[in-house]
């Protein structure tokens, strides 16, 4: 790292904030690009409504961000008289915003039409969706910033950690991997070039970001050998969609979407208290690389910025990135957050930034998206107390179980009626298989984070405050805000329900009752004094 040198007044761009650049646009680049890869290539959902509606409220967000975030480092290279600071990099979250895309607005999109309405209106009623839960996830971020430091106090880092941990390798990792196998050389290709640059720190010629070279390398292996017809499997040239300017005006459709969120909710929330304990993680990462960044300015400016998306028509939260060392480390000071936000902001607002989208392989952005998942679930055991990792593992299992619905869920796969009959189809050892399956997938965020709550407080020898965690999760699942057996995850009264799916939520409840019962009798034994010689 070059010597800190003192300046007046910190300059607007350096050399190293072209890397910064170039590294900070493709990540929000491909995160947009499976975004529109999902809604439009998975679920149907028209191109029109996801790139003319979704994209630029959520580049607002971008836009927002980084202007703010690029304040905040001048107004700290100016305090300090340092002309090394680098200001905080913003863009859309990874994890939640694939989230948001697979587990939330598909099959919303789907359930609307399951319910009666057309094509179009389906997908403005998916975009309100959208917005609704922006918005409340920004509502929540910004008054959890006021908490964040409670919470990680709170909560073990194992339980924060696995439960996205685990989403990360089923979701991030399994999901796109399959897509990246089904154009193999272009996928392997470049996934294999991102683990050599980014996993095995490997080098190349020039000083190019690893992300930006095996981007370039994965989509000229497309387009060349698809042109020259090399067998590329189902290459085709994208039929572009018309794209004219969609300023992000401020809009009440986000109203109408609100009571739709309530079954998504226990999807929603924890996507926001992940991104608040990950702002706290990537303040302290920038205060260790010497940028003492105030937290709660960190905190607010994503929650912010996250809320103005939503009320904008923004569908994806933005998160302050973990790797602000690494862009200290390329060179990159403020000009790259600055030149960023007005690239994603502008460029998604005038339809620039949707026209490069269109043009992004799936076989190139699947591979970026499976090396996030291995990122962020090897972070979730690099994080955490090695005494804790049979609390990791734990918490990974219930988004396995999230997985398998997902595909059982396909109706191209299984069809709806045979669905319902295996649901209910009561076997000798117990409840249906699939019933078990999808139980355990509902919530399965706040699931795993209790599990390993749970398991970290037992294995810390505090097995009273396990069972009090056991109980919370009885009355969690009475209420299906986790385990619901609710059709589409949402909550309920339990006497309300009846048949097979009263006893499901009565046997799940009970369950964690008589755990906790357990538990609280186990711990009146007398401590166990060691043995001295």
């Amino acid at each position: 790292m070059p010597a800190t040198t003192l300046h007046a007044k910190p300059r607007w761009f350096v050399p190293g904030d072209i890397n910064g650049f170039f590294g900070l646009v493709i990540d929000n680049l491909s995160i947009l690009g499976f975004i529109a890869m999902a809604l439009i290539g998975i679920f149907g959902f028209p191109a029109d409504v996801v790139f003319g509606r979704m994209f630029p409220g959520t580049a607002l967000g971008v836009l927002l961000g980084n202007l703010a975030y690029t304040w905040m480092g001048r107004r700290l290279a100016a305090k300090t008289g340092r002309d090394d600071v680098t200001a905080m990099p913003l863009g859309l979250d990874a994890p939640t915003s694939i989230g948001m895309a697979l587990l939330v607005l598909g099959p919303a999109f789907l359930a609307f039409k399951a319910d009666g309405l057309d094509e179009r209106a389906a997908a403005i009623a998916t975009w309100q969706l959208g917005m609704a839960s922006l918005v409340v996830i920004g509502v929540f971020k910004t008054v959890l910033s006021f908490a964040g430091d409670w919470i990680t106090r709170v909560l073990p880092r194992a339980a924060l950690l696995g439960s996205i941990g685990g989403a990360a390798l089923a979701l991030l990792g399994f999901l796109p991997l399959i897509e990246t196998l089904r154009n193999p050389v272009v996928g392997l290709v470049t996934l294999g070039l991102l683990l050599y640059l980014l996993v095995a720190k490997g080098r190349l010629p020039l000083r190019i970001p690893g992300v930006l070279f095996a981007f370039v390398v994965g989509v000229t292996l497309y387009y060349g050998l698809g042109l020259a017809g090399l067998g590329v499997p189902g290459f085709a040239l994208p039929d572009a969609v018309p794209l004219a300017p969609s300023l992000p005006w401020p809009n009440l459709g986000f109203l109408d979407g609100l009571p739709h969120t309530v079954p998504y909710l226990p999807l929603l929330l924890p996507f926001g208290l992940l991104m608040i304990v990950g702002g706290i993680n990537v303040s302290e990462s920038a205060r260790a690389a010497g940028d003492d960044y105030r937290t709660r300015d960190v905190l607010l400016v994503e929650a912010l910025s996250t809320l103005v998306a939503g009320v904008c028509g923004g569908v994806a939260q933005t998160t302050p990135y973990i790797g602000q060392p690494a862009y200290k480390h390329m060179g990159a000071r403020n000009g790259y957050t600055l030149l960023t936000g007005l690239f994603v902001g502008i460029g998604g607002a005038l339809g620039i930034v949707a026209g490069l989208v269109q043009w992004l392989p799936l076989a190139v952005l699947a591979p970026i998206i499976v090396y996030v998942g291995i990122d962020i679930a090897v972070q979730a055991f690099h994080e955490t107390p090695r005494k804790h990792a049979a609390a990791v593992v734990l918490a990974f299992l219930p988004s396995l179980a999230y997985l398998l619905v997902i595909k059982a869920g396909n109706p191209a796969w299984i069809a709806p009626e045979r669905f319902a009959a295996l649901y209910a189809e009561i076997g000798s050892h117990g409840l249906p298989d699939l019933a078990a399956i999808v139980t355990l997938g509902s919530g399965f965020i706040i699931t795993a984070m209790l599990w390993a709550t749970a398991v970290v407080f037992l294995i810390d020898g505090r097995v009273r405050a396990a069972a009090g965690v056991l109980l919370v999760a009885a009355a969690l699942t009475l209420f299906g805000v986790i385990h619901s057996v609710d059709p589409r995850g949402g909550v309920y009264l339990p006497w309300a329900l009846e048949g097979l799916r009263q006893a499901i939520a009565f046997q799940f409840t009970g369950a964690y009752v008589t755990l906790a019962a357990v538990l609280g009798l186990l711990s009146l034994q007398k401590p166990v004094v060691p043995a001295t010689d």
